[in-house]
């Protein structure tokens, strides 16, 4: 799964890269806002994926062959349903974000081409969202690894066709990626089918959609709570950056590219988390539930080390390879050092999430990513604002380490509780 998840953060370091040495930075800028909206839009409904798993874990952890295949159905309904509905009503709702920002003309042209085409595709990412849950909750993650490298290679060579080859520029990037989520589609298809073939199941009827449909909402909708504030803090830095010019929101895109290749590599190891948390509590093992996290915050923080000393050991070079506009390097470097310390404060908000999605418990979830974005994130911000973009990635760092600290000591104090309160 960490093999699998680095190659999602390196499409848009590619995009990064590509587009970053075209001729100015506002290019730069609009790819990085406009793929900024459609991150916060899928993230938000990121609610797809984790309840899938987590609930599929715990069907899985009690043979429950029947759930299994219900919850496949349900979240693929609801990702028809919440995609179709956003694509028809992208347009008014982009102008309404776009008003709210403070960046430049040029920048908001090409974040409006980037978007426009990039939407096209959102009801098959929600639906690969769905299908990858599935499969995780349902420990095939080789599947699952299958699927993600097999569509981001399409990704990576479509954008080097399209931009480099035939000079589409940014609308090129939005449709190497429309085209490799039809691919990541073909790709799940392909496993869920033949997962579905071997279980002993009967067919689910139209009605039995609707059993158990509650408890995914209810799950959906603190998950859905929680992703908004995370992505109300990226879209916070991204919208205030561009504010403070051109060059920072793209010199911040480029940080931020790097950072999401942390997190995505990272979060294989959560991915570990939620489905050994989900089949520990659908058998009911305590011991197992306990030895699992353990087993994988100590693997979280070896790879979070090696990150950061990477970082500083070649952070400058790999800012290089990104972008040749001079500004943007020097402003990138001057905020390399927040770079360094993010995965040593963050990885375990990355390990923790994913035990709590597997424990399917989003109100904890929700209420500490409650605390850190209007506790903690917000309040350093605005008491450090002055300070301009080094405020952002103060906050920022804050952010994570609240989130890490908070869902760490609830584990360690209440995970005993996780088996009593869950049913199978």
């Amino acid at each position: 799964m960490m093999l699998s998840n680095i190659t999602v953060p390196l499409l848009g370091l590619v995009d990064t890269a590509i587009i970053g040495h075209l001729s100015a930075a506002y290019y730069l800028g609009g790819v990085a806002l406009g793929s900024t909206l459609f991150t916060l839009i899928v993230w938000l409904l990121g609610f797809l994926r984790m309840a899938t798993t987590g609930l599929t874990a715990q069907a899985f952890g009690a043979g429950n062959a029947h759930n299994q295949k219900a919850l496949l159905y349900q979240g693929l309904l609801l990702a028809v349903l919440l995609g179709s509905s956003l694509v028809l009503l992208h347009q008014p709702l982009l102008e309404l974000v776009l008003s709210l920002s403070a960046a430049s003309s040029e920048v908001l042209h090409y974040c409006r081409e980037y978007f426009s085409v990039r939407i096209l595709s959102l009801p098959l990412t929600l639906a690969n969202l769905v299908m990858l849950g599935w499969l995780l909750g349902r420990q095939s993650p080789r599947a699952a690894m299958w699927q993600l490298i097999l569509a981001n290679l399409v990704n990576i060579a479509l954008d080097v066709l399209f931009v480099l080859g035939l000079g589409m520029g940014v609308k090129g990037a939005a449709l190497a990626s429309v085209l490799a989520d039809v691919a990541a589609f073909a790709v799940a298809a392909v496993f869920v089918r033949r997962a579905l073939s071997h279980m002993k199941a009967a067919p689910i009827q139209l009605t039995g959609l609707f059993q158990g449909l509650g408890r995914l909402l209810r799950l959906n909708r603190d998950i859905f709570i929680r992703s908004l504030c995370l992505q109300l803090t990226f879209a916070f830095m991204n919208f205030k950056g561009a504010g403070i010019g051109d060059t920072t929101v793209a010199a911040n895109a480029v940080l931020l590219n790097f950072l999401l290749l942390v997190s995505y590599a990272l979060d294989g190891i959560a991915y570990y988390g939620e489905a050994e948390t989900g089949a520990a509590i659908g058998r009911r093992d305590g011991s197992a539930l306990l030895g699992a996290v353990t087993l994988a915050l100590g693997w979280s923080a070896m790879f979070a080390l090696l990150f950061s000393a990477a970082f500083a050991l070649g952070g400058d070079m790999l800012i290089q390879l990104m972008t040749d506009i001079s500004a943007v390097q020097e402003a990138a470097l001057t905020c390399l050092p927040w770079l360094v310390l993010m995965p040593i404060l963050a990885f375990g908000s990355y390990l923790f999430d994913g035990v709590y999605i597997g424990a399917t418990q989003g109100k904890v979830m929700r209420n500490s990513m409650l605390l850190a974005t209007f506790g903690v994130f917000l309040p350093v911000w605005f008491l450090s604002q002055q300070q301009g973009n080094h405020a952002l990635w103060l906050a920022m760092s804050a952010f994570m380490a609240a989130r890490s600290l908070s869902l760490g000591w609830h584990f360690y104090r209440f995970h005993g509780r996780f088996i009593e309160q869950q049913t199978p």
